[in-house]
């Protein structure tokens, strides 16, 4: 990974900042848009960001959709056949396939959440386009960060994007090779330095998990880290403990809501190691926890789409930004402290130990399943082996 300099970073909580921010972006872009989600939902915020992507088609704006087909059929109803109407290119990442499909090969997803406009500007981060204050089942709003990026960063986003989508449209048998604006070189926006890191099954297979073991290797003072989904593997689960037991503070903010019930109940299989260890665990109980973020001695950072899990950390295409600033780090390491002292219950180890029998049952069937998932994947035996 290579750290730019010259960047303007703007942090974006909840889609109440993000929403937003994108539409005005788009509603401003005069050449091209990539835009990339897992959903693309037909509600409120799907309808308002199609609509302006719409008017940019009609403009002359290329503008390009990429969704992960896992979710089409769930989320998006008539929208994309919408986008489609209004000259938006919209392609697929690996239409949904049977249920009775066991291979590998099917949990490979798009998980990415990023846009950019002109090759001037980008966002990178874990928010979906969803409304997150009126999800069905989910109390508002869905707590997740997503950030703004100015400078000279922004031409490796768009490269990436660019180049995935190039791919998806080779893949789909589809032909989008009209040229496209030469690309932009953003002159300097900013003082921050920062890098995009991206994860596939090819080249950068580990790039995000090794980027957050060298910040967790080599954190002197803390680490504040936040995850919706968190089950590490071993190499994960024994950095954390070594940055405790050094005397480096480690706090991790998890989801204390049930949302995934085999993931819910499996990594809770791990609490009882990570406390012994020195590890504090908060559970966020506020509203729903859907962020990715970290933040290391007040001054590196991490935002982006992967969870601490096997699905983003071994079988997803993600998204994360890295960033070396310490104004940035601080932003983001006051808002997750607040929402640890304000919307989370602290689990500590002698209530843990005093759990109930069925929970405790609970905790080892899932555990048991979620390994033996892993292994059915060929996926166990790197990360996710004994402790």
């Amino acid at each position: 990974m290579e750290l730019r300099d010259g960047n303007r970073l703007t942090l974006l909580e909840t889609g109440a900042a993000y929403f937003p921010a994108l539409e005005a972006a788009i509603a401003a872009a005069r050449h091209e848009v990539y835009l990339e989600s897992y959903i693309f939902a037909d509600d409120t915020i799907g309808r308002r960001i199609a609509r302006v992507l719409a008017e940019a088609a009609a403009q002359g704006v290329r503008a390009h959709v990429l969704v992960d087909g896992m979710t089409v059929k769930r989320y998006s109803g008539a929208i994309l056949e919408r986008l489609l109407a209004a000259n938006v290119s919209l392609g697929v990442y690996r239409p949904d396939i049977s249920p009775w499909n066991f291979r590998r090969t099917r949990l490979r997803r798009l998980h990415r959440k990023l846009a950019v406009v002109d090759g001037r500007v980008a966002f990178v981060g874990g928010i979906n386009v969803i409304d997150d204050m009126h999800t069905p089942g989910h109390k508002p709003p869905r707590y997740d960060f997503a950030v703004r990026v100015e400078g000279p960063l922004v031409a490796e986003i768009r490269a990436e994007a660019d180049r995935l989508w190039r791919l998806v449209a080779l893949s789909n048998f589809r032909q989008w090779w009209d040229a496209p604006p030469p690309p932009v070189a953003p002159e300097p926006a900013g003082f921050q330095r920062a890098g995009f890191l991206v994860r596939d099954n090819f080249r950068h297979r580990s790039d995000i998990e090794d980027a957050y073991l060298d910040a967790i290797e080599g954190a002197n003072e803390e680490i504040v880290l936040a995850s919706a989904y968190f089950f590490p593997g071993v190499a994960f689960r024994r950095a954390l403990i070594a940055a405790a037991r050094r005397g480096v503070r480690v706090v991790i903010l998890l989801q204390k809501r049930v949302e995934y019930v085999l993931l819910h109940y499996a990594s809770r299989a791990l609490y009882g190691q990570l406390l012994d260890g020195g590890v504090q665990l908060h559970e966020y109980e506020t509203s729903f926890l859907h962020a990715k973020v970290a933040v290391v001695d007040g001054r590196w950072a991490t935002v982006g789409s992967s969870n601490i899990d096997p699905l983003s950390l071994l079988l997803s295409r993600e998204a994360n930004l890295v960033v070396d600033d310490r104004r940035f780090a601080q932003a983001l390491r006051e808002r997750l402290i607040e929402r640890i002292t304000g919307g989370a219950v602290p689990v500590s180890r002698p209530r843990w130990r005093r759990k109930p029998l069925w929970m405790r049952v609970r905790i080892w069937i899932a555990y048991g399943v979620a390994r033996l998932l892993i292994g059915w994947f060929g996926y166990a035996s790197k990360h996710f082996g004994d402790v």
